[in-house]
């Protein structure tokens, strides 16, 4: 267990996570309106959403399937009784004076995510329920000196609650379980997992107390939406605490929120409780009662999910789990990966790590230097195994390859349309690189004679001269072995 220690003794950070999720579905909860984002301000409002009165929620089906998936893909209990409750508060973005959520009676009981904690050993942070809720409107504050502006696009599009116990030590391991649950949602395709558009952000409990004793009072910073602001949030509230209270002051419960310009957590509330929302059970909708059919028929759709796909990547293609992991941390980029699998020899270890090195490095660099995501790739699978298979058969060096994949980038051509444009296929002659190599060596005999005087470095020198001479096409492991028989060391 990791712990702070300051000058007064250890100090033990405690983190449960309430991440909400925007559930991928074209309409909202209750209500048919569109739930696309970027919409003009209050153009995907339906009298439901606007709590226009004798109006009813009628709950879409889709969705409950989308909560039912989440559920199963996060090991979760699907309860097949569940209720709606309201949680009752006021505010000016929630037209209706209540939420629609769930209480005592989610639709998702229990469940874990997987993650690695800070030495790299997995460990599994534990999920208290997954419940069904409907969004509230935005609040626009900037717009005016004078006055709040309203949009209720979002108010009504379906949310996941995701509760996680109070499992987290670090802004570390919360970092790590968002990464994976966000991954976990995108492959399930119930969650874009877009945090810069709110459909996942999370409100972070953070509290502290010495190891052994109870825990201490916890503070919640309210909806922050970027893993970089979640990690400095939980660094500023834990430094924070820790004033607190080695001053010999006590942690209020309150809400606070995260303010990016200042990297300081303010407060927004004091924090309520249960009872404050004075939830009851909602009158319009009946109990949501699923058939265990419906259960089963949603596991069969469940993909094959990061973690097995890396064990799967480890056992079928010998690479390293950290390979492993990074592909199959995103579908996209698994898929890409397998992609181009299918145009290499199958079951060869090599060849798949080779191809993993390259994706993971120079592909990825080109990505970001043009800020591409994996699916606006300019190089297909396909063209990127061509150029694989052009290295492991000595066509080209790994060298030069380089220089093939950013002339691919640039201009959409195939590896082998651009090296034999170019005329840049290695030279593999023996007696080629002999002649190379004599020619070096006639011109430097200075330098020979300090290399057979001990200066043994030079054996790089009289590489590169040759490299130089064959403009980086001579093959690398045939030129050292050649030169190493010139120089008599076979």
């Amino acid at each position: 267990m990791k712990y702070i220690e300051t000058s007064t003794g250890k100090w033990e950070v405690v983190i449960g996570l309430e991440v909400h999720a925007q559930m991928i579905s074209n309409s909202k909860l209750f209500s048919a309106a569109s739930t696309k984002f970027g919409a003009a301000p209050n153009e995907n409002v339906s009298f439901v959403d606007a709590a226009f009165p004798g109006v009813l929620p009628v709950i879409n089906s889709f969705c409950v399937d989308q909560a039912i998936k989440t559920g199963l893909g996060l090991n979760g209990t699907i309860n097949l009784v569940s209720h709606f409750d309201r949680k009752n508060y006021f505010y000016a973005d929630l037209p209706q004076g209540y939420q629609i959520s769930q209480y005592k009676s989610p639709i998702i009981s229990g469940g874990h995510v997987e993650i690695e904690d800070e030495n790299g050993e997995a460990r599994k942070v534990r999920l208290e329920r997954i419940h069904v809720e409907q969004d509230a409107g935005k609040s626009i504050h900037d717009q005016s000196p004078t006055k709040s502006y309203i949009d209720l696009n979002r108010a009504g599009v379906a949310l996941m609650e995701i509760v996680t116990m109070p499992d987290l030590r670090s802004a570390d391991e919360v970092s790590a379980f968002i990464k994976k649950l966000r991954s976990i949602l995108r492959y399930l395709k119930t969650c874009d997992g877009n945090m810069e558009e709110g459909s996942l952000r999370a409100d972070v409990n953070v509290s502290l107390h010495r190891p052994g004793t109870e825990y201490g009072t916890r503070v919640e910073i309210k909806n922050v939406n970027s893993i970089r602001f979640i990690v400095s949030a939980i660094g500023f509230e834990v430094d924070r605490q820790i004033e607190v209270l080695e001053s010999g002051g006590i942690v209020d419960q309150e809400t606070r929120l995260f303010d990016p310009a200042t990297g300081k957590t303010v407060v927004m509330r004091s924090k309520e409780d249960a009872q404050d929302y004075r939830y009851f059970p909602d009158p319009d909708l009946p109990p949501l009662i699923l058939e265990q059919s419906r259960v089963d028929r949603i596991r069969e759709t469940i993909p094959e999910l990061p973690d097995a796909k890396t064990a799967r990547f480890q056992r079928d293609l010998g690479l390293p789990h950290y390979d492993a992991a990074l592909i199959a941390s995103e579908m996209e980029i698994a898929d890409y990966y397998e992609d181009a699998l299918t145009h290499l020899p199958s079951g060869d270890a090599e060849t798949a790590k080779i191809l993993a090195n390259w994706m993971l490095g120079e592909l990825f660099s080109l990505l970001n230097k043009d800020g591409k995501n994996i699916c606006e790739s300019n190089v297909s699978p396909k063209n990127l195994a061509e150029l694989i298979q052009l290295i492991k058969t000595d066509v080209i060096s790994g060298k030069i390859a380089k220089d093939v994949l950013k002339i691919m980038w640039d201009t959409g051509k195939s590896a082998s349309v651009i090296v034999e444009e170019n005329g840049l296929r290695q030279i593999t002659s023996a007696a080629d690189i002999d002649d190379c190599l004599r020619a070096v060596l006639a011109e430097h005999s200075d330098k020979v004679a300090e290399y057979k005087n001990g200066k043994e470095k030079l054996f790089g020198f009289f590489v590169g001269q040759a490299m130089k001479k064959t403009q980086g096409k001579a093959n690398p492991q045939l030129l050292n072995d050649v030169l190493k028989k010139l120089l008599g060391e076979k």
